[in-house]
């Protein structure tokens, strides 16, 4: 049998494209709560305007991720867009008449669905897979481990009921998202921790670029957790970034890095950052989702500026993969957030991870239809329990991992988390992922070092694997010790 691990557009989008070869989708959530692309509001972004083409929505992703776009990946998956939109279409998505602007993007070309969009392509998504034969669904189910004798995936480990359960599996496609949840101030829904780059990390699959995490500017600033969204496309709209002066300090369109900065600056300088929305006419119907977050926070975006903060949001990083999804693990595949396709670089262009979803998991699943069916093998032991590190690690993620960093911060932090990472999930991959922004000694996109405010003169990758990060953060906390004794 095979597995899918993760129930958003990614693993969705991969179960469908594997007809008719049978797959069993795994989720610790349901189909109706737990995943993030539930919660994106703003849009997929597309080249179908009569003044757009691929050609120009690729150059403005390039742009936008500062060096480190793979040009193959970013034309492969962007190219596709207008016929993902099509495909969407036909399951049933109806999307809004005319096109969106968002930041970064020289033209308009956001498909959307009011500011649902998200849920609109995940529930078409859903009610496919419900009615496909060929696929099983466990819900309210979390996989603890891989079983991968010798590089190969063998089989998987979930929790479903009281006693862990062995599934043996002739391939496996993480499609678990991001990182979010790591952060006290995060956009991502409460599992969004990492579990599945976890998981194969400990198997011995290779991450990339895991320091470059991406901060929406606009998060409500009321303290709410998990914290809803002033999506880009109410700036695009023409909404204005203030203070209480009512003084406009930014360029508003700017990519979101440069954006969540100007914020977090204003900020740190005792000011109060709100999003002025009030010149938008028709907020309530144009935004519903958000309209009615801040009144139940008792603003009136219509009449009344909203308070905003810079929220994580989103991982560029995550698990390597190919242009079919594979991993460096045999028969382990990776799509969507919890992948490190190249399309985004060092950062995101705004509304591009929807597409990327839905390319990739595609992608993945008919590559995943192919694999033959693995021999017969001796079942492992089951893993050891594991710890909840969540409050610890969210500190120290928030306080130092966050829109600026330093080698300070980050050395106090890996000292903090090396001893819990075998027993916890959560702080194994916050330490590979401080291990990661200790050594990119430069400045770029979305990973801003106050020590090194500029970019190196050459873009490259960051590649580990969880003994590398092991090692690597036992020889920074030695070298801490002996420059201690030294002095």
């Amino acid at each position: 049998m095979k597995h899918i691990i993760g129930a958003g557009i990614a693993g969705l989008a991969a179960a469908l494209a594997m007809a008719p070869e049978p797959v069993t989708l795994i989720t610790a959530g349901t189909f109706e709560h737990g995943a993030a692309s539930l919660w994106s509001q703003g849009g997929i972004a597309a080249a179908i305007g009569v003044d757009d083409s691929p050609a120009l929505h690729c150059a403005d992703t390039i742009a936008a991720g500062d060096g480190l776009c793979d040009p193959d990946a970013v034309r492969r998956i962007i190219e596709q867009g207008p016929a993902v939109i099509e495909a969407l279409r036909r399951l049933g998505v109806a999307f809004d008449e005319g096109l969106g602007l968002e930041a970064a993007h020289t033209r308009r070309r956001i498909v959307h669905v009011r500011d649902r969009t998200g849920l609109a392509i995940t529930q078409a998504l859903a009610a496919a897979v419900r009615g496909s034969p060929h696929i099983r669904v466990l819900e309210r189910t979390a996989v603890r481990d891989l079983h991968a004798p010798n590089g190969v995936v063998a089989g998987l480990w979930i929790d479903h009921g009281e006693t862990p359960t062995y599934l043996p599996s002739n391939a496996v496609l993480i499609a678990t998202g991001g990182i979010g949840a790591l952060y006290r101030h995060s956009s991502n829904p409460a599992g969004a921790t990492g579990s599945g780059l976890a998981v194969a990390a400990r198997a011995g699959a290779v991450l990339r670029d895991l320091e470059f995490v991406q901060f929406h500017p606009t998060g409500l600033g009321t303290g709410s957790t998990p914290m809803p969204l002033i999506s880009e496309a109410v700036r695009g709209e023409g909404a204005r970034l203030i203070d209480e002066t009512d003084a406009r300090f930014t360029d508003e369109l700017a990519p979101r890095d440069a954006v969540s900065r100007a914020v977090f600056h204003h900020l740190g300088g005792n000011h109060r950052v709100f999003l002025d929305a009030t010149g938008i006419a028709g907020f309530a119907t144009r935004f519903p989702t958000i309209d009615a977050a801040c009144k139940a926070a008792g603003i009136d975006p219509a009449v009344q500026p909203i308070p905003v903060r810079p929220v994580a949001h989103y991982h560029m990083g995550g698990i390597a993969v190919d242009a079919a999804g594979r991993t460096t693990i045999g028969r382990l595949f990776a799509a969507g957030e919890a992948a490190c396709t190249g399309l985004h670089g060092a950062n995101r262009l705004a509304s591009n991870s929807l597409l990327e979803a839905f390319v990739t998991g595609q992608d993945a699943g008919r590559a995943m239809a192919m694999v033959a069916a693995a021999p017969d093998h001796i079942w492992p032991p089951a893993p050891e329990p594991r710890s909840d590190a969540s409050p610890l690690v969210s500190d120290l993620v928030s306080r130092h991992l966050g829109v600026l960093r330093d080698h300070a911060g980050l050395a106090r932090m890996i000292g903090r988390l090396l001893p819990l990472a075998a027993g916890s999930d959560a702080a194994l991959i916050a330490l590979m992922t401080a291990v990661c922004a200790i050594d990119r000694t430069e400045s770029r996109g979305a990973h801003c070092r106050t020590d090194h405010a500029t970019p190196s003169a050459q873009a490259v990758h960051t590649s580990i694997t969880m003994r590398q990060a092991l090692s690597r953060a036992a020889a920074l906390i030695d070298a801490h010790r002996q420059v201690g004794r030294a002095a």
